[in-house]
């Protein structure tokens, strides 16, 4: 009888040793080892880690915290808030406080000296020696001592240094306890050299693509969605896995220095394109998708700033003391919400939602019912808890904009610490507040121990048991973003595939379409657009006084052509001299006066404030508010932040001067005007004079001619007001949107919102009522 239950026995055993059999193969490359899973997920790891593999009913998992055994956190085939809630369970505060940290802006390499600087072995960085994709001194320091896990990557050698890079950082932390890996993050980095030649066939190190103001003027949602796609594959190859946009604040204060980073005025069409833009980054699809659109493909949208910072008084901007105040003179706090319940909070793909929140540096004026407290977004518990967490349901991260939590010492200085309205706190306490307030992550902190130190002041206020719950819910969250785009599962980049991925010349045509696509007709007299291939044209030389970027570092004057004269060539013939000159075009950029603060004026008895003009010619205030509506600084005697009366001038006031004189050399011959823009201006100034006016957002010279000479036809439309005057600029609320009078020119058009010229005439195809003001 035995003998004959053996084959039974023997088909059993085979079985149970076939469910057991290796489902998964390895693959060695350069410096990790990549396993694939059959019907699992991909798995990447650097043996020089210490990371073993376990092998559980025959699949391949990563042993991350080198115990011998499969810790939920690192079995790929649970729910993410399974793993995220098991790890955040196993982490020591010290490990959770670096995960809630965001790293100063990192460079690859890093600077020899300044903003960006690092050392290498105690040394800076030098061409030919230091290998560029090693990691700093600093970086070792920040990923081990204070357990960090988020990287702002700013500048990169090239992208194979990038890839580099990312390897031997990720196999960095995966040797350390939990092998939580790196989540490195990137500020929009898509923007496009203007004299770079575009070539159908050749690739470059990025796609470059027109600025979100430029996206929006194509009133396309479809075309910001691929921009989204084609971003987010260059920025996973790059190792990148958040990216630090969308900036949906609508744009109701036409002065703000971030005017070209929005996607204008309008709520309707910034939620458009903010829900565009983040379908585009973080979906994945086919083999990359992990699961619910998330995966390998995957970028975290960090969507910016809420609550919206769009309302700066008299367009003066937070990163600076002078200019923390949002205000609501037109008590239009809903508008602004919009681009964020509409749009990045309800997204049509399956992740759903951004996965994470910026607030904005800003003190919002008046904004605060209930608690009434005047302090910065992020430490304010009515914006952050309220708002965004019990009333619009949001359970993404909550990270703060770079530095809030430094210490503040002078007025006008971009890189100073902005802990607005709470100037005189501890770092720690700065810490505590926010953290009660509902935020989860400190942008531009690398240092654990101002968190470490407000754990232990919410230990002493509230019992350890409450504060280590209100820890773990941040890591969850926190956690949940690096699971979600596979960096637990494969943070390791094949260095040849970012090559070929990065800039490839597929990705380099749709950024020059969309360029094209993105420029604004305004002026077209007599049809003088398009001109015909072969016309000679003078091109003005263009004088740039020398200045200081927001940096501080200064920039030489100059006096030198506008763009690639070899570039204008191939469309038609150039002079010098204007009576060879069919007609004539003229490069300018948008006026610029400032950031409406000067020492001097303080020095002379004033309270330092001046007016942010938006014409070129010397401006006196007349109309300005007599008494701000919001002010006040430790380091002000005063409150009041009025510049009525006080005069400006644009510090390009040359480029109006340029555009006249040409005006007077062609003699009578067409003049048109390319206005590179970054707010809106008056036109009143010089459009009359002029025949033609083309209005772009930073693109590439080539985009420019390709509009020029007819290869394209003009199909954008204004995202933003184009003002009458200043008059109309000083009269407006800073937190209403469209409510200028705008600039009418010589043939009757009126630079409104949604206007815009092809060849035929003014525009009226059906984007327009999409977003009605």
């Amino acid at each position: 009888m035995k003998y004959k239950h053996i084959p039974l026995f023997v088909a059993t055993l085979a079985l149970s040793l076939s469910a057991q059999a290796q489902k998964y193969t390895a693959q060695s490359k350069s410096d990790f080892t990549l396993i694939q899973n059959k019907g699992g997920v991909k798995l990447g790891y650097a043996p020089s880690s210490g990371v073993k593999i376990l092998t559980v009913d025959g699949w391949a998992f990563k042993d991350l915290n080198k115990n011998g055994k499969l810790d939920k956190y690192e079995d790929w085939r649970l729910p993410i808030d399974v793993r995220a809630k098991d790890l955040a369970s196993k982490m020591s505060v010290e490990q959770i406080a670096g995960l809630m940290l965001y790293s100063g802006h990192q460079s690859l390499p890093a600077r020899p000296v300044g903003y960006f600087s690092g050392t290498y072995n105690g040394k800076p960085y030098k061409e030919g020696e230091t290998d560029p994709s090693d990691m700093t001194d600093q970086q070792r320091t920040f990923l081990d001592k204070d357990n960090l896990r988020h990287v702002l990557l700013t500048t990169v050698k090239s992208p194979e240094v990038a890839a580099k890079w990312n390897n031997k950082m990720q196999a960095f932390v995966e040797s350390t306890p939990l092998g939580v890996p790196a989540n490195n993050s990137s500020d929009p980095r898509h923007g496009t050299l203007a004299s770079a030649e575009y070539n159908a066939a050749a690739g470059g190190t990025i796609s470059m693509w027109p600025s979100s103001l430029g996206l929006a003027a194509t009133f396309n949602p479809t075309i910001m969605h691929r921009f989204g796609e084609v971003a987010s594959a260059e920025y996973r190859a790059l190792g990148i896995a958040t990216a630090l946009s969308p900036q949906v604040d609508i744009a109701t204060e036409p002065r703000w220095s971030r005017v070209s980073g929005t996607f204008g005025e309008n709520p309707y069409l910034s939620a458009a394109m903010a829900q565009a833009y983040s379908d585009g980054f973080q979906t994945s699809y086919g083999d990359r998708e992990i699961k619910d659109g998330w995966g390998f493909g995957s970028v975290n949208a960090m969507v910016k700033h809420w609550p919206g910072g769009g309302s700066g008084e008299a367009g003066r901007d937070a990163h600076y003391a002078i200019g923390k105040y949002a205000v609501y003179p037109g008590k239009n706090y809903a508008q602004h919400f919009i681009p964020f319940t509409e749009g990045a909070f309800k997204l049509k793909g399956k992740t759903k939602m951004a996965s994470a929140v910026m607030p904005y540096y800003t003190i919002s004026w008046g904004f605060d019912t209930k608690n009434n407290e005047n302090v910065g977004n992020s430490y304010n518990k009515y914006i952050i808890t309220d708002l965004l967490r019990d009333k619009y349901h949001y359970d993404g991260v909550v990270c703060t904009d770079w530095g809030i939590t430094h210490a503040h010492t002078v007025m006008d200085n971009f890189v100073d610490g902005k802990p607005w309205g709470l100037e005189k706190l501890t770092e720690a306490e700065l810490h505590y507040k926010a953290l009660i307030a509902g935020v989860d992550q400190f942008g531009g902190n690398n240092d654990s121990k101002p968190i470490i130190d407000a754990y232990a002041m919410g230990v002493k206020e509230r019992g350890e048991t409450w504060m280590r719950a209100r820890m773990e819910k941040s890591a969850v969250r926190l956690l949940r973003n690096i699971f979600r785009v596979g960096l637990f599962e494969n943070p390791y980049l094949d260095v040849q595939e970012t090559v070929k991925v990065v800039g490839n010349p597929t990705f380099m045509r749709e950024g020059f379409e969309a360029q094209t696509s993105s420029i604004v007709m305004l002026k077209n007299k007599g049809n003088i657009l398009p001109l015909r291939l072969g016309k000679t044209v003078y091109i003005p030389k263009r004088f740039v006084p020398k200045s200081r970027n927001f940096l501080g570092m200064e920039t030489p004057e100059s006096l030198e052509y506008p763009v690639n004269l070899n570039i204008v060539k191939k469309y038609f013939t150039v002079t010098d001299n204007p009576n060879e000159a069919d007609c004539a075009i003229v490069f300018v950029n948008n006026p610029a006066s400032g950031i409406g603060y000067d020492k001097a004026d303080l020095e002379k008895g004033g309270n330092g404030y001046l007016p942010i003009s938006l014409q070129y010619k010397e401006y006196t205030a007349t109309e300005a508010r007599e008494t701000s509506i919001a002010g006040g600084d430790p380091l002000e005697a005063s409150t009041n932040r009025s510049y009525k009366g006080k005069t400006i001038k644009a510090s390009n006031s040359t480029d109006l001067d340029m555009i006249l004189e040409t005006k007077a050399k062609m003699k009578g011959k067409p003049v048109i005007v390319s206005v590179s823009m970054e707010n809106p201006m008056v036109f009143n100034e010089f459009e009359k004079e002029v025949e033609g006016i083309l209005v772009n957002f930073k693109v590439q010279d080539q985009a420019i001619f390709d509009i020029i000479s007819g290869k394209k036809e003009p199909s954008a439309l204004l995202p933003i007001q184009m003002p009458a005057n200043m008059s109309t600029v000083e009269r407006q609320a800073e937190d209403v949107p469209h409510d200028m009078e705008c600039h009418k020119d010589s043939e009757g058009n009126v630079y409104d919102f949604g206007f815009g010229l092809n060849w035929r005439g003014v525009i009226k195809d059906g984007r327009v009522k999409l977003y009605k003001k």
